[in-house]
């Protein structure tokens, strides 16, 4: 009697966890570069240091999504890579910058939280635009200073992945082998030199 109860129980459970997949499908599944697109991935270097600025055009329904109060972790890296002839390009270094919005519709409060390394920052803003603003612009962000890097050809790539964070445990649970993950899109600057040519 013992083991029917259990299997009926863990049949209900699978029973409910396939609902929930057919449900939660739009937001399991990585999307394609096609809905959104890395914008220009510009770089200055000033006072031996190499700045950077990019933002990301998100599709409306992921805005429609942080909007209605779907928590959103937004992960840029920030890639430098140094260009060779005959070998493939080598990573030199970089660097990762998470961003975790929410919002509460009802209270209207926004907010979130950067995090680099160790160092987490909460943020707070006056209205949804201003912290949409903010999440998908790197402006002026310092990768990294210049004066230790060996003379040559370099890149930066710029890439973006978005995850949900509040799908029900059930679903990592039972279909463990779903990515959560809603995009990913990669973006290079063109080449420049280091140290920078300066002309005459």
């Amino acid at each position: 009697m013992g083991a029917h109860i259990l299997y009926k129980i863990k049949h209900k459970i699978i029973l409910f966890g396939l609902i929930l997949m057919i449900f939660y499908s739009p937001l399991l599944f990585t999307k394609t570069a096609h809905s959104y697109q890395i914008n220009d991935v510009s770089f200055i270097i000033n006072n031996n240091e190499l700045h950077i600025t990019t933002s990301l055009t998100p599709e409306a329904k992921f805005i429609e999504n942080i909007a209605e109060g779907i928590s959103k972790e937004i992960i840029f890296y920030v890639d430098l890579f140094r260009v060779w002839k005959i070998w493939p390009d080598e990573f030199v270094r970089g660097k990762k910058i998470i961003r975790v919005l929410k919002t509460d519709p009802i209270k209207r409060e926004y907010y979130a939280f950067n995090i680099e390394g160790t160092t987490k920052t909460e943020k707070r803003f006056k209205d949804f635009d201003s912290m949409i603003s903010w999440a998908f612009n790197l402006t002026d962000y310092k990768l990294t200073g210049i004066k230790d890097l060996e003379p040559g050809k370099y890149f930066v790539k710029i890439t973006i992945e978005s995850y949900t964070r509040q799908l029900p445990p059930v679903i990592g649970y039972l279909l463990f082998f779903i990515s959560e993950k809603e995009f990913s899109v990669s973006k290079n600057s063109y080449k420049f030199m280091i140290p920078p040519v300066i002309n005459k």
